[in-house]
């Protein structure tokens, strides 16, 4: 065996090189665009000087000439390279006869990253050095002619998925980053359902793409707006939220359906499922009701939905806010495992605890618990007591555990309050077994529902840690959530009520009257839709009728009605009814991907503090730009004192 030939082999085993080629968006890559037809494969090489892309050529182009583009991934000692595309990977022998020293010479200088066209003939790799990991894995080029069209300068970190590089890095080099088969992988699945979900709507269902303005006003209630001067003194714009008031103002236009891949926008800051700016699918409707905007919703994701990830069936299941916060402590249900909270008031309603009395005797008091599988196997006391610092630091309630030991006895400091009849009926009630632990808590059904759905969640994350697996990554459950209240109490001011959706959310058809009379008590026409413990979308049926809309705002909200007088104006001019949905685009591509943020399914992410890296936005602007905006910066006296110098 040659040098050369020995070096190829080793080559083509390389764990590292292999390990990224099997990874399942590799394979994926190659196999939803690299589709067997001709027709398919040409219309990537059309309009550009190459006949294939590096993830497209197998063994049935053997003997063909061929022209590839792409980056110098790997290069070994001058005799061989990988080339890669947006596709994938494909070997390139380096001729090493003196008629094609030049040749030689220009792959062998060029840096890794470099860009570079070469032209060749397809062969089939010797014996033994296939590499069936690779797509490509049985073919090599054999290059006759190459051009580096861009030599490429040293990078701040390698173009590998398995190089591990910190976040903040990715983002500062975002346009690097961007050459990840990962990156690669997550934006075309996001185009690809955006493609397959206009083609629903506006092909399959007679939906209009209206493109709505960014520029507006401010709208009451809701999340922070960002604001934006204008020339005229003491004015501003502000970006919205969402095209709430554009798509409603649209069926009163008589478009009957709307549909927009909207970019919204809320100055909130950045968590790891938001963005400051960021994109949905709106869709509103006339003449709708709740379950029509809902069957149009599961069409659109089973239409969408990628083969890959496997079918979905509908109808999703449906539960109203009240029993998803009874049995889940959340308004967005991670339904894939169990855990629920169990009522056990009855069990301790004459169990001498004072804070357990005080609790089953107030109006709204209750015990509940929940019930960890296994959890003395895999839990340790130091976790028992984390969760109890997090529920009194969180929520100051008080939890605790109880194990049910091999001998069917419990182990907890309650036990010597309890009768032998009470603590079997606690086990009956929970289903305990052995070595399950109950984390118990009594108060108010609010709280308490609230502290034992967190504690749900955070003993879920420790059992994981553990090995268990809990949630399935494979597995998709949605879950509509119905029936939620209209309005909420204000934390601030509990005396003042505040929209729990947005203001112009319609109240509940049986609820109509007690908006007048008792808001606080009404139910709304909203319906959000969870997707594995995430809400991904959210609508509700609107107000159609401005008088309704006038109370709502003046009564209820004590909002000035004269900054929606345009939407009232409308409401009075024959309003269809009408009702629709948003869909978080970014959060939905996240949890289809498997990403970790919807940061890693968006090409240009703002950072956690709502900062762009790459280009380090938010910037300064001068006092002359700001002249035309009337406009001057209050610089806190530290900072002043700095631009002095």
């Amino acid at each position: 065996m040659s040098f050369c030939h020995g070096l190829r082999l080793l080559y083509s085993q390389l764990p590292l090189f292999s390990r990224e080629l099997n990874r399942p968006w590799c394979r994926y890559v190659s196999s939803s665009l690299a589709l067997s037809s001709e027709k398919r494969a040409s219309d990537f090489n059309s309009f550009v000087p190459r006949t294939n892309t590096c993830g497209e050529l197998r063994s049935a182009h053997v003997g063909q000439e061929v022209t590839l583009c792409g980056w110098i991934q790997y290069q070994r000692q001058g005799l061989f390279l990988v080339l890669r595309d947006f596709q994938g990977l494909t070997q390139i022998i380096i001729p090493q006869d003196e008629a094609h020293s030049h040749v030689k010479k220009v792959l062998y200088d060029a840096p890794v990253e470099s860009v570079v066209r070469v032209t060749g003939t397809v062969t089939s790799r010797p014996p033994g050095q296939k590499n069936p990991r690779m797509p490509t894995g049985d073919i090599e080029v054999k290059v006759k002619t190459a051009e580096v069209l861009n030599s490429c300068k040293k990078l701040p970190f390698e173009i590998k998925d398995f190089i591990k590089k910190s976040e903040s890095l990715r983002m500062q080099y975002r346009y690097l980053d961007l050459r990840s088969f990962q990156m690669q992988l997550n934006l075309r699945l996001r185009s690809q359902m955006i493609m397959k979900m206009r083609e629903y709507l506006c092909y399959l269902h007679g939906f209009v793409d209206v493109e709505t303005p960014t520029l507006f006003k401010r709208t009451p209630g809701g999340a922070k707006e960002f604001v934006v001067p204008s020339r005229e003194p003491g004015k501003f714009y502000c970006l919205p939220q969402s095209p709430q008031q554009f798509k409603q103002l649209l069926m009163i236009g008589g478009l009957d359906r709307y549909f927009q891949v909207a970019r919204c926008y809320r100055d909130e800051g950045s968590k790891p499922d938001r963005q400051p700016e960021f994109t949905q699918i709106d869709i509103e409707m006339s003449f709708v009701d709740q379950a029509g905007i809902q069957k149009l919703t599961e069409g659109l994701l089973q239409y969408s939905w990628p083969n890959e990830r496997g079918p979905i069936t509908i109808p999703f299941p449906s539960m109203s806010y009240a029993e998803a916060l009874a049995e889940y402590g959340t308004d967005k249900p991670d339904t894939r495992f169990g855990m629920k909270i169990i009522d056990v008031s009855d069990v301790f309603r004459n169990v001498e605890i004072g804070f357990v009395q005080n609790a089953v005797n107030k109006p709204q008091g209750t015990v509940k618990a929940i019930c960890i599988p296994q959890g003395a196997r895999h839990l340790q006391n130091k976790d028992f007591e984390a969760l109890k610092e997090s529920a009194k630091s969180q929520f100051n309630q008080e939890v605790l555990h109880l194990i049910l030991k091999p001998d069917e006895s419990l182990k907890s400091p309650l036990r010597k309050f309890l009768s032998e009849e009470q603590q079997s009926e606690l086990i009956k009630a929970l289903k305990v077994q052995a070595d399950d632990v109950v984390l118990l808590a009594a108060g108010e059904h609010e709280k308490v529902c609230l502290v034992l759905g967190n504690m749900r969640l955070e003993s879920a994350n420790l059992l994981e840690l553990r090995g268990l697996v809990l949630r399935d990554p494979t597995a998709f459950h949605f879950l509509w959530v119905v029936d939620f209240p209209l309005f909420l109490h204000k934390e601030e001011n509990p005396a003042e009520l505040e929209s729990a959706h947005h203001p112009f959310t319609a109240p509940h058809p049986s609820d109509t009257s007690l908006l007048y009379s008792e808001p606080a008590k009404v139910r709304s026409q909203h319906y959000d839709l969870v997707l594995n413990g995430s809400e991904i979308g959210g609508g509700s049926i609107r107000i159609h009728n401005a008088e309704q809309q006038r109370f709502v705002l003046e009564t209820v909200l004590k909002e000035d009605p004269e900054l929606l007088s345009h939407l009232l104006e409308a409401l009075k001019s024959g309003a269809p009814p009408h009702g629709g949905i948003a869909l978080g685009l970014d959060r939905l591509i996240c949890l289809v991907a498997g990403a970790p943020s919807i940061r890693d399914v968006i090409a240009f992410p703002k950072s956690f503090k709502g900062r762009d890296l790459m280009s380090n936005a938010p910037d300064y602007i001068t006092p002359e730009e700001l002249e035309p905006y009337h406009i001057q910066v209050a610089w806190p006296a530290a900072e002043a004192e700095a631009n002095k110098n």
